[in-house]
């Protein structure tokens, strides 16, 4: 039996952290105005390696939203391709999925 209550707890402190390092991200992008164009070529080496970790941060962000609709929605557990219900061991290893094994593949 799946707890949601604590499962829905982990998701927050998860989302928690998210944002507080999305905003870390922010603020060093934003921190860049060397001169010296070989340093600035360094730095934006940098800013694209912080934009994808962005980027999959946001995506995540979306992931356990949707999740947590999911959780408040009664259909937390289930497929939302099949209807089937997703396994526990799933769900442990991909807490925010919406798909059961059979329908992610």
């Amino acid at each position: 039996m799946i707890d949601l209550a604590k499962r829905r707890e982990s998701m927050m402190k998860r989302l928690d952290a998210l944002d507080v390092k999305l905003h870390e991200i922010e603020d060093e992008l934003e921190s860049h105005n060397t001169r010296d164009w070989e340093e600035a070529a360094v730095e934006r080496e940098g800013d694209e390696v912080l934009e994808g970790m962005g980027v999959s941060g946001q995506q995540e962000i979306r992931m356990i939203k949707a999740a947590l609709e999911r959780m408040d929605a009664g259909e937390y557990g289930y497929c939302v391709k099949c209807g089937d219900a997703i396994s526990e061991d799933r769900l442990e290893v991909l807490p925010c999925t919406p798909f059961c094994r059979k329908c992610a593949t």
